[in-house]
């Protein structure tokens, strides 16, 4: 029994923990390699407001809700973070080329990131921290009655997952100050848009379990479950439509280029 508690809230957090720490790290490291380390502090203040979000906002769903989140409230929150991926994978995209990118840096002599770009990057933090936070918290109150009660197994578990994913977070800052700046920008802007579409599935998946979403199970099913992907046809064509407008936007914007 010890030994699985240990497991099983090791588990948890590193499940609900990895793509928040991802998410955050390649943001800051895409801060750091563009000079602008000052403005990090907009982004962990996001991260810290989104830890201390998710506890307040799972106290509450525990005193009101008898421990059951809210599967719409979570829903609405992932589709939201998901928009916010879109843009900013879009923003990171037009700013690989050399060109623009010089053109930026021109017109924003003593602005690395405007505002804008600054309080997105922030509200993205803050969301993707904030409803995994939430579900982590959920999660660990129903497994301490499952073993009842947090024991130091359980507490051993949380403090390993937190040393793998601190330590996830310092190797993709380290990799990622190496690489040259336009592939950087393009992995970068194509893991956000990746994150985002499954995000896309995740909330879609919070909707149909309220069944304010049709669900009908697309082929390969078992497949798309095993991967942590949304097995329906409700999200794959939804997923498709972005993925679709995405290419065609690119394409466009190349033909541009390639006109002027």
């Amino acid at each position: 029994m010890p030994n699985t508690a240990f497991v099983e809230a090791a588990a948890i957090l590193l499940r609900e923990g990895i793509e928040a720490i991802l998410v955050i790290a390649a943001v800051a490291a895409y801060m750091t390699r563009i000079g602008a380390a000052e403005k990090l502090k907009a982004l962990y203040a996001g991260a810290a407001a989104g830890v201390v979000a998710s506890l307040v906002m799972a106290w509450l769903l525990e005193r009101f809700n008898n421990g059951a989140h809210d599967d719409l409230v979570e829903g609405i929150v992932i589709l939201v973070a998901a928009a916010l991926m879109f843009y900013v994978s879009g923003w990171l995209y037009l700013k690989q080329d050399p060109r623009a990118w010089q053109a930026y840096l021109r017109e924003r002599t003593d602005k690395v990131v405007d505002g804008g770009t600054l309080a997105a990057v922030g509200l993205l933090s803050f969301l993707a921290v904030f409803r995994e936070g939430a579900e982590t918290v959920l999660f660990l109150h129903a497994l301490a009655k499952t073993h009842g009660g947090w024991n130091a197994s359980m507490i051993g578990g949380l403090v390993a997952a937190a040393v793998a994913l601190v330590a996830v977070y310092v190797a993709i800052a380290q990799t990622t100050k190496r690489l040259p700046l336009r592939p950087f920008f393009l992995v970068t802007s194509a893991f956000l848009f990746v994150m985002g579409l499954k995000f896309i599935g995740e909330g879609l998946q919070e909707l149909q379990e309220q069944a304010l979403l049709g669900f009908h199970p697309a082929p390969w099913s078992d497949m798309l479950i095993a991967l942590g992907l949304n097995a329906s046809w409700e999200a794959l064509a939804i997923q498709l439509a972005v993925v679709v407008a995405a290419v065609t936007s690119v394409y466009a914007m190349q033909r541009s280029r390639v006109a002027g």
